[in-house]
């Protein structure tokens, strides 16, 4: 069973824009695979569908499975306890006065009590490198701190999919190589949208290139970054990291989509 497949999903802005139009893929469990694409591709509105969070009226004939389940409106609950999605702004994720009440929201939710709830608590917070800062209030926290409180949430949760939009964004070195390591040493399943490519390459062995609502590529992370003229052709560059290494000529794409 795929931890995600999408089958003909297409969905469009009220204002009558084609936002994505019929996207199909799957991804296997514990798989990493990146999404990438210019301004405005689709990416993030491919995320949401996920785990339901467009209106209703998208949901009547479902596109999207998540472990077997339709995302669908009867199934919501149950699809969002099984697959958690970050926001690209930690700000519009985070809530609660302190990391640990913030961290123990989800699982709340989810009717755990003490002394259960603790520890579930306390280990998301280990695996994230904030078992320090557990009072902290969450408007104290540098944004790479944000970046792993909102992870840790999720952990809590035990979300076995990953569904992350941006985790990288205004993070410093220091910050992107902790959300780097910590990422690579996760089991869960992970679609992960970037604009940080360099980040694709070292996290994510798959990549989905998206373009106008449209798949335009689905591969190996390295044979499809490292195509110059694929990348220059969607509003991308070839990652420094791969400069070392020959493009592939377009004759050798076995990857790329025709639409």
């Amino acid at each position: 069973m795929n931890a995600i497949e999408v089958r003909h999903l297409s969905y469009s802005f009220v204002n009558g824009t084609d936002a994505l139009k019929d996207i199909s893929f799957n991804v296997a469990q514990e798989e990493r695979v990146g999404i990438i694409g210019p301004n405005g591709a689709g990416k993030s509105t491919l995320l949401w569908h996920l785990n339901g969070l467009l209106p209703e009226r998208h949901l009547k004939n479902p596109a999207v499975t998540v472990l077997g389940i339709p995302v669908v409106q009867a199934n919501l609950a149950l699809v969002r306890a099984k697959i958690g999605l970050l926001f690209q702004n930690p700000d519009d994720q985070l809530f609660c006065p302190t990391v640990w009440e913030d961290v123990a929201f989800g699982p709340q939710q989810l009717g755990k009590c003490e002394p259960e709830l603790s520890t579930i608590v306390n280990n998301a917070l280990n695996k994230v490198g904030l078992a320090g800062l557990r009072g902290r209030s969450t408007r104290h926290l540098s944004q790479g701190e944000k970046h792993r409180a909102c992870l840790a949430g999720v952990l809590a949760c035990e979300a076995q999919i990953l569904v992350l939009d941006e985790p990288t964004s205004d993070l410093d070195p220091r910050g992107r190589r902790e959300v780097i390591s910590l990422l690579r040493g996760f089991v869960q399943t992970q679609i992960i949208a970037s604009h940080d490519l360099e980040f694709v390459v070292e996290v994510c062995p798959r990549v989905i290139v998206i373009d106008s609502g449209q798949i335009v590529a689905d591969g190996a992370t390295s044979q499809i970054l490292n195509d110059e003229e694929l990348m220059l052709a969607h509003g991308l560059e070839r990652p420094h990291i791969l400069r070392h290494q020959h493009p592939h000529q377009s004759n050798n794409l076995s990857n790329r989509l025709n639409h």
